[in-house]
């Protein structure tokens, strides 16, 4: 049986370096890995049409994309993860800021549902006790689900509006940011000694917050299993196959490594009104656990 090609997204990192080069490889599959910079690009097409046969997408919109039924299946690792407490950033140039300041506050974040703004969110709320329904969020783009609607307390920028630009001049009172946070000119962590917050949440939780999952399409994993578990393999070569990263930024693969980060994701977007009905852990494994099996754990 020939391989079958699987039009594939996936961001270079250490651990899939290997696999969109092509010296990481399995007989079962040809990923065909296709470069969209910034990465976050994919996610739409992928959550509302399946444009790849799999694709790597934000935990957030994965999570949205299976409340509201959509043909995908998670395999049970994560690809991207980042302790999130030094995105969130003001400008002293214009004044002071703590996040007992946060109440009454603007905050500007790309979208609501973005994975980023949920985890920051999320610590705000449950280490610093900040009432996020306090706060006026902004916002500068849709979620890539077009079936959600953001909450109330939740207001878009213009259309002309940059929110770096914004919290330069002042109208943002502080913002969050993923992978373009920027530096320098006033821009400073909301929260002091950020990366020491982090490592002590860390200790307190023994999880980094997960980004980014795989997904593949349902109808390609279900008419050929082998392909799934193919791309699962592959997936855990690569990790095998990178440089050992700090143990605060390891990704878990595999059922039993992700219980606990997709449980605390889920308490998380629930709270801050992001999915239009209840989910389970068990219910985000079920579909590939009825192909990868037990031996994913």
């Amino acid at each position: 049986m020939s391989a079958q090609i699987l039009r594939t997204a996936l961001k270079t990192y250490p651990h899939t370096a290997g696999i969109k080069n092509g010296t990481i490889t399995d007989p079962r599959v040809v990923l065909d890995c296709v470069d969209i910079d910034p990465i976050y690009k994919v996610f739409a097409p992928m959550a509302q049409r399946q444009e790849y046969d799999v694709s790597e997408m934000a935990i957030v919109t994965y999570l949205q994309a299976k409340a509201y039924g959509k043909p995908l299946i998670m395999l049970p690792t994560v690809v991207a993860a980042r302790l999130q407490q030094g995105c969130i950033v003001y400008n002293a140039n214009h004044r002071a800021m703590t996040v007992a300041d946060l109440p009454g506050a603007r905050v500007g974040v790309r979208a609501y549902s973005q994975t980023t703004g949920m985890w920051v969110r999320g610590i705000l709320a449950d280490t610093y006790g900040v009432p996020l329904d306090e706060v006026e969020w902004i916002t500068f783009e849709d979620g890539h689900l077009q079936e959600y609607v953001d909450p109330a307390g939740v207001t878009r920028a213009g259309a002309d509006q940059k929110m770096l630009a914004m919290l330069m001049s002042g109208e943002l009172d502080a913002a969050v940011f993923g992978n373009d946070l920027p530096s320098g000119d006033g821009i400073t962590p909301l929260i002091p000694d950020a990366a020491a917050a982090d490592q002590l949440w860390y200790q307190q939780h023994q999880l980094v917050p997960p980004n980014h999952i795989v997904v593949m399409r349902q109808d390609v994993a279900e008419a050929n299993p082998e392909a799934l578990r193919a791309v699962y393999d592959i997936l855990k070569r690569g990790k095998e196959a990178a440089p050992v990263p700090h143990p605060a930024n390891r990704l878990p693969t595999g059922y039993a490594a992700l219980r606990a980060p997709l449980q605390l994701t889920l308490d998380f977007c629930a709270r801050q009104h992001l999915l239009p009905r209840p989910l389970s852990v068990d219910a985000l494994f079920a579909d590939s656990l009825a192909i990868l099996g037990q031996a994913a754990n």
